[in-house]
């Protein structure tokens, strides 16, 4: 076990421990007050969360989000105001995909997970990053390597089980801007970068992780996409994970010993959604 990882989970151990002493002590039997006991998982938010640092990972997102060039703009419409009838309300028009979001196996595969079937035990996790800004901004071409992975264990240790593991290249910097976040040359190629399938393979039949993130709109970096292949995104989502997409503050979180919170709506039958996805940090790993 990661010592990172000590603190939260000898918190979750204790939280199963009854503080109180027996029904029939002293103290019980000369009618005392009983003392303070922290039911359940409480003790586990009063002793470590409550002091964690909370990232959000998420793009506040509206009309001139990025997104993928097949996708048409958002709209806001306002049916009613405070002005006129005395409460607020919008009716947003975008497709599901939008903004930081995520993938269900079902955005590629018909019959395979929708957004509404994925498990909230899917949902809060150990988070991996996985950092290669330095060289995506010698290549934004780069594909992540299974060299990079083995440098993240050789520091951290083993990638734990049930894990999201997040791909740090800094791209989200260059958010909102359509044309900077698709990167396109002379010729109208897009280059942002991207998975690739040994590091998926290893993740999920080596490490055994819950789900992946990226900054990126697509898993494929942007020479596949260039060419329609989405080979890696059919991929990850045919073996039935979910991927979270645009996320964003990677350089605020630590690459190891932090959790983190994934939330969306529950559609029926949704291939995918805007998110929101929240780091939980310890206060001593805080990045500012």
């Amino acid at each position: 076990m990661h010592p990172r990882y000590a603190p939260l989970i000898c918190a979750l151990a204790s939280a199963f421990t009854l503080i109180a002493g027996p029904a029939g002590s002293a103290s019980a039997r000369a009618g005392a007050a009983p003392p303070v006991r922290t039911p359940g998982l409480w003790s586990v938010y009063d002793r470590v969360l409550a002091g964690a640092h909370y990232v959000d990972l998420t793009h506040t997102f509206g009309p001139d989000t990025p997104h993928w060039k097949g996708f048409g703009d958002m709209t806001v419409t306002p049916l009613f105001t405070i002005a006129k009838a005395g409460f607020h309300v919008d009716r947003y028009c975008h497709v599901g995909q939008w903004g930081t979001h995520v993938d269900a196996p079902a955005h590629f595969h018909r019959g395979l997970k929708s957004v509404d079937q994925i498990s909230p035990q899917d949902m809060l996790l150990p988070l991996v990053v996985l950092d290669v800004h330095e060289k995506v901004a010698k290549d934004p071409d780069y594909m992540l390597s299974l060299a990079d992975v083995h440098a993240w264990e050789r520091l951290h240790g083993r990638i734990p089980p049930h894990a999201f593991v997040a791909m740090r290249t800094d791209w989200s910097k260059r958010w909102p801007n359509q044309a900077a976040m698709q990167n396109k040359d002379a010729h109208g190629a897009a280059h942002y970068p991207g998975w690739s399938m040994p590091v998926l393979k290893f993740l999920l039949d080596e490490r055994h992780v819950a789900a992946i993130g990226h900054e990126t709109t697509d898993t494929d970096n942007g020479l596949s996409v260039n060419k329609n292949d989405y080979s890696l995104e059919s991929y990850w989502l045919g073996t039935g994970h979910y991927q979270i997409e645009m996320l964003t503050h990677l350089d605020r979180v630590p690459d190891a010993g932090a959790l983190v919170m994934v939330s969306f709506p529950k559609p029926a039958h949704g291939a995918g959604f805007p998110a929101r996805v929240v780091a939980i940090v310890p206060g001593s790993d805080h990045v500012h």
